[in-house]
């Protein structure tokens, strides 16, 4: 019997850059395999961990190689599940239902290559992800949700492009079946979180309304949690590359004074 967290294949992976190693992963979770990618800086030394939580949903917003080896760049051991039903992984990918504890069980994969500081960083739907890790788990340096979805009904009413794939995945309409949007939605719980939040967000962002953030931040603070957050009233979902390069720098230091 294989254990949530055990790493039963490993596959060396083409990487962009080349002080970075790639290795593709795959692990158990909840008895499935599930892949991601790990980025590993080649330079010696003891490195903390980084949880790359993707945005999207199965083939869309998968992990690009260059992102998460520009966050190893920024001195960290990266891990990027792709979850559940991606890229040849067992089961489907459920808009963190179960597959909430594909991220959870990454931060045993990450802990067999760093050393003991593990920091999230979760974008877009990986936002969500993100926050059920940080409640799941105790060990949790810090968390950064970026353009980060934090409510599963709020997003439903939204995004008219991915209603289909909610109802489908989820059950039907938050009208319909408001249990099963509650059960995904993060907020609810967050004084279970122990790590510091910082919140990332755009004005401007189509994709995930600011309202997340603020919500999020309403919800940390009603629970006399540590946060930070960085709005921005000029920038939208995808930030600019000189901004996003500034930004991804300001965050990773960010990480490594928690």
């Amino acid at each position: 019997m294989t254990n949530n967290g055990e790493i039963v294949k490993k596959r060396a992976y083409p990487s962009p850059n080349p002080a970075i190693r790639l290795t593709e992963i795959t692990y158990m979770s909840q008895g499935l395999r599930v892949k991601g990618l790990l980025a590993e800086p080649k330079a010696e030394g003891t490195y903390d961990g980084f949880l790359y939580l993707r945005g999207g949903m199965q083939s869309i917003g998968m992990v690009r190689p260059s992102r998460v080896a520009q966050f190893a760049a920024q001195g960290f051991i990266v891990f990027a599940p792709y979850y559940r039903g991606n890229r040849g992984g067992e089961g489907r990918d459920e808009f963190a239902g179960g597959d909430r504890y594909d991220a959870v069980y990454a931060v045993d994969v990450l802990k067999k290559f760093c050393n003991d500081n593990i920091h999230i960083f979760g974008f877009s739907r990986g936002g969500i992800m993100a926050l059920w890790t940080a409640i799941l788990r105790r060990d949790i340096t810090s968390v950064v949700t970026w353009a980060g979805v934090s409510d599963a009904t709020a997003t439903y009413w939204e995004r008219t492009d991915m209603r289909r794939m909610m109802k489908r995945v989820i059950g039907g309409t938050p009208n319909r079946v408001p249990e099963a949007y509650d059960a995904r939605t993060p907020l609810f719980e967050v004084e279970h979180i122990t790590a510091p939040v910082l919140i990332i967000h755009g004005y401007r962002d189509e994709n995930v309304d600011i309202e997340h953030a603020r919500q999020l931040e309403f919800y940390l603070k009603d629970a006399d949690k540590t946060y930070e957050t960085w709005y921005d009233s000029r920038y939208a979902h995808q930030y600019p590359p000189a901004k996003n390069r500034a930004t991804v720098h300001a965050l990773c230091e960010w990480m490594k004074r928690q």
